[in-house]
């Protein structure tokens, strides 16, 4: 009865939020605790829960401050030499445009957010292909694919929603993975270097001041289109992120470069036409840049070296870099409340799934999936079972949300494993290899912003990324074998 009873929670959780019938916090909230009061065990609900708060509380607190931290750094203009350097680097040579592309995607990626990702790299790149009347589609399954890869850093949304969902260490879960999740990297520059030399094959090289001879368009990207966030599927923040000022801080003139053909080409490489971030924004720190540059390497460097818990490593980064960056009371509390959004939907989901996931263990159900799951397997399978997880992971979070996947699946095939011998690091690992997929998924609100501000049909960038961040997560998995990661 129990195995019955934790599937139909789990289907039921999963049509109420892909239909949209629910929002995540509330069908992880509510859900689970009538399915509780179905099994006989409602008296025991507050106990789950209490539980479950408190084995996710270090959890929630490394997605809310890695979110401040990362949002303040975006604001002061950490990333904006970056930019700049890479639209510099592309020139008007398709090749090297297509490259810049994932480069960037996977350089802003950091902040772990995929809506901010996407408004900073079409922000960026858009003006440069439609100058050169590049693929759009290129460009939007690119940056999908890397940012794919990037999403699975700890305070990015999958690997926290594994930790959460098998009570486990984020940074055990991310710090092995790393080599196999750079091959990943790797196969999406690589892809990046073929399309671009398919681009270049079919477009000819120009330089710079042939490409702003052509007529310039006329259209407009609007990063405030790109700014409500939100949706369980985020590929950020569990259950999403909102907006972290995304309208001051980007903006976009696909005409504005002029159309002289005289100009020195290296001199346009640096026009403000091609520039993706607002260099006029209040809130940049330029004397501050080295300061907060080298904050985030120490920050990022103490984390992989787990010198502390990466809650309190993001904890005093972010006090550090508001306090530094913004020394007054009045504009600590306008960043704070720029990126409220995405802290009350982060703490929010992460505290709605201690009811899902305290239910789905206390009650028991889990196990007896888990037992139901193990009988399905052959027993020959049964040792490969982070294999299985990995494979599994590609059409799972494909076709349902992470939330659905991580908090609903991963469980059981956690427990599956267990019963053969394989811990649930190694599943917890496995189940990140799709997050290349994922991205492009109809079910990732950001995929929205991404084709939205790119001006391009969503089936048309399905059909053309969907190939490829396939073969980019079986990199990942294969990888993670090789390195015996999984």
């Amino acid at each position: 009865m129990l195995t019955i009873l934790g599937f139909a929670m789990i289907a039921t959780f999963l049509v109420l939020i892909m239909t949209k019938k629910m929002s995540p916090i509330a069908a992880l909230v509510l859900i689970p605790a009538l399915f509780c009061v179905a099994v006989g065990q409602g008296a025991q609900l507050g106990d789950y829960v209490i539980e479950g708060v408190g084995n996710l509380a270090p959890t929630a607190a490394m997605l809310m401050f890695a979110i401040v931290y990362f949002g303040v750094m975006i604001d002061v203009g950490l990333f904006d030499p970056i930019v700049r350097g890479i639209l510099k680097f592309c020139r008007a040579d398709p090749m090297r445009i297509v490259v810049g592309t994932a480069v960037l995607a996977a350089i802003v990626s950091l902040d772990g957010d995929g809506s901010t990702t996407f408004m900073i790299t079409v922000s960026a790149m858009y003006p440069l292909y439609k100058r050169l009347k590049m693929s759009l589609v290129v460009m939007t399954g690119v940056a999908a694919t890397a940012n794919g890869v990037m999403n699975t850093l700890p305070w990015g949304g999958p690997t926290a929603r594994a930790a959460t969902a098998l009570k486990l260490d984020a940074s055990e879960i991310f710090v092995p993975m790393i080599p196999a999740l750079a091959m990943g990297l790797l196969a999406v520059f690589v892809l990046a270097y073929v399309l671009g030399l398919r681009e270049r094959k079919r477009l000819g090289m120009l330089t710079l001041d042939e490409a702003l001879a052509r007529e310039p368009e006329q259209e407009t990207v609007s990063a405030g289109a790109g700014s409500t966030r939100g949706g369980s599927t985020g590929s950020t923040g569990i259950g999403g992120t909102g907006g972290t000022g995304g309208e001051d801080r980007l903006r976009k003139d696909a005409g504005g470069t002029g159309t002289g053909t005289d100009a020195d080409p290296a001199d346009e490489a640096d026009d403000d036409a091609f520039q993706g971030l607002d260099p006029n924004r209040s809130t940049l720190r330029p004397k501050l840049y080295w300061f907060n540059a080298g904050l985030t390497a120490a920050l990022l460097t103490a984390m992989i070296m787990e010198l502390m818990p990466i809650p309190v490593l993001f904890l005093l980064g972010a006090a550090l870099a508001l306090t530094v960056n913004f020394p007054h009371m009045p504009d600590q509390r306008a960043r704070i409340a720029a990126h409220a959004d995405n802290v009350l939907n982060v703490s929010g989901m992460v505290f709605a799934a201690a009811v899902f996931t305290g239910v789905l263990t206390g009650t028991g159900m889990v196990e007896n999936m888990a037992d139901w799951v193990v009988g399905a397997v052959p027993d020959a399978m049964g040792p490969h079972m982070a294999i299985v997880t990995g494979l599994l992971s590609l059409p799972l979070t494909y076709f349902m949300s992470n939330d659905g996947f991580y908090f609903g699946v991963l469980p059981v095939l956690a427990e599956a494993g267990a019963a053969h011998g394989v811990s649930p690091l190694e599943i917890a690992r496995a189940s990140l290899a799709g997050q290349a997929l994922h991205m492009s998924s109809p079910l990732v609100p950001a995929v929205y912003v991404l084709v939205g501000m790119a001006k391009v049909e969503f089936g048309d960038h399905t059909r053309f990324t969907v190939k490829w961040a396939i073969l980019t997560s079986l990199v990942v998995l294969a990888a993670g074998v090789l390195f015996g990661i999984m």
